[in-house]
């Protein structure tokens, strides 16, 4: 909490399509922006110039560094507890079993 709370931002450069990037959202819970590239689950994470930014290439990230004083720290974690709280995870597994057992039996 204190390391990625206290972070200016994470940095997220991804060479692959990560399927879900719990870094990434624990990172937004601190209320800590991400910068990550725009691949996988990533554009599902990040809310472009609200809870980080989206980009290409490592020259755009860069680019966009001096953007993330901007990124209000409080709509960062409340936005991300609201999508990525362990409540909200477990109630939506939860969920999804319900949807296989409806099938199932």
């Amino acid at each position: 909490d204190e390391l990625l709370g206290n972070a200016y931002a994470l940095l997220h450069p991804i060479n692959f399509a990560e399927p879900f990037g719990l870094s990434v959202a624990e990172s937004m819970l601190c209320g800590t922006p991400v910068v990550a590239f725009n691949k996988g689950s990533m554009p599902e994470l990040i809310v472009q110039e609200k809870t980080g930014f989206l980009v290409d290439t490592v020259d755009e990230a860069v680019s966009f560094l001096k953007d993330v004083k901007k990124i209000d720290r409080t709509y960062c974690r409340k936005w991300s507890q609201e999508n990525f709280s362990q409540e909200k995870m477990v109630d939506d597994y939860i969920e999804v079993y319900r949807k296989i057992l409806d099938k199932v039996c």
